[in-house]
């Protein structure tokens, strides 16, 4: 029996199959966006009102997935003109735009981030329902959310793809890179109380001097871990002859560490120096006033373990899998912190009041980190800023003279 005649393809086929895929991809990213939306506006109004965080498995999943489509989408609009870009930008971006934006809010308003978080996601559902509401011509929901028909004619266009590159490399990604090294200054001077800045040269410090009505001074260095070898040595030789210099450095007397405290790593690999090896004030002049390791809880004592062993040894499978399985308990941030920095600050203050009656002016050079509690402390007993003078820790690309 012969076989029956097969009808002719259709032609095109392959771009009417590409145009039902983009617009299974559009109701998808759009479904994805606006279940988002709705779902990050619930989970922020009830953390905001009873500070609740029973939606967040759902919310992450949901947004990953969201995130992901979105990428997705964006780079559609690369390569084929198909999609409208004016009503489908805000669900490929929203949430790279949504990271950007929060970013000052971040670190001028950190203590109330919640309540941008939840106006954030109000704003998101108001875009998810008003991109819904222009694609489907009105307030609706009928499936599929985008018909081909919505879709633009052509399939590719070399001017479409060559705009997008040169938009992308030329405009957005520098503008993005500037946005993030803006925000990264404003954050380091604003948490260090200005004892340090980013600067497009490099990164400096602060010195200042805090007087005292009967002659007594408090002299505070912020101080890196790693930096130019020159900082160490210009810093060393601008202490006065006739301080005492509080050092910095945590004993470990009952030898609780099982790995050494080192920058060596970092140093190296950044092309500096490390603070241990080049930081060498005159020995008459030094006086220890740190904390010991057997001062810290038990949680922050295996935390420094994990994490100096992952620095000298890498990250890699087993350092790795012990980072993953690491679970700190409730509060350890704040745990963390406390052992880190505030209890070696009161013991630093303590030992700045026991030599203030034997010396005429005392040297600080601790941790950046330290300086801002430090300086806040010492102006309660009558210290006053009298002078402060910049110097250069790192410079981009070229090292300090």
């Amino acid at each position: 029996m012969a076989a029956l005649p097969q009808p002719p393809a259709k032609a095109g086929g392959g771009f009417w199959r590409a145009r039902h895929l983009v617009a299974v991809l559009l109701s998808l990213g759009l479904g994805l966006f606006l279940a988002d939306a709705l779902i990050s506006a619930l989970d922020d109004t009830f953390i905001v009102l009873f500070n609740t965080h029973f939606l967040a498995g759902l919310r992450g999943l949901v947004g990953l997935f969201s995130v992901l489509i979105g990428i997705g989408i964006y780079a559609l609009m690369g390569i084929t003109p198909m999609i409208p870009k004016r009503k489908f930008i805000l669900v490929a971006l929203f949430n790279l735009i949504a990271a950007l934006a929060v970013l000052p809010f971040w670190i001028y308003l950190h203590d109330r981030i919640q309540w941008v978080a939840w106006a954030i996601s109000l704003i998101q559902l108001v875009c998810a329902v008003t991109i819904l509401c222009v694609v489907q011509g009105g307030l609706r929901f009928r499936m599929p959310l985008v018909s081909e028909e919505q879709l633009n004619p052509r399939g590719f266009s070399w001017l479409n793809l060559g705009g997008f590159v040169v938009v992308n490399a030329v405009v957005l990604l520098p503008l993005v890179a500037i946005y993030l090294f803006f925000c990264a200054s404003q954050a380091v001077g604003h948490f260090s109380d200005g004892f340090v800045a980013l600067h497009p040269g490099g990164l400096s410090v602060q010195v200042r001097k805090y007087a005292r009505e009967d002659g007594k001074s408090v002299l505070l260095y912020p101080m890196a871990h790693v930096a130019d070898r020159n900082f160490y040595q210009t810093i060393s030789q601008s202490f006065p002859t006739n301080s005492v210099v509080l050092m910095e450095g945590v004993t470990d007397r009952e030898h609780l560490l099982t790995n050494h405290i080192t920058y060596k790593r970092m140093a190296a690999t950044l092309g500096l120096s490390e603070q241990q090896k080049e930081f060498k004030p005159s020995d008459e002049q030094v006086e220890r006033a740190d904390v010991d390791v057997k001062e810290f809880t038990s949680t922050t004592i295996g935390f420094l373990n994990l994490v100096m062993r992952i620095h000298s040894q890498g990250l890699n499978a087993v350092t790795l899998m012990q980072l993953m399985s690491f679970s700190p308990p409730p509060g350890f941030e704040k745990e963390l912190f406390d052992d880190l920095l505030r209890k070696r600050n009161r013991r630093l203050l303590s030992e700045v009041k026991a030599r203030l009656p034997e010396t005429e002016s005392i040297v600080v050079p601790w941790g950046a980190a330290h300086m801002p509690e430090i300086a806040r402390e010492i102006q309660k007993d009558g210290f006053q800023l009298k002078e402060s003078r910049d110097y250069s820790v790192i410079r981009f690309g070229g090292k300090t003279k």
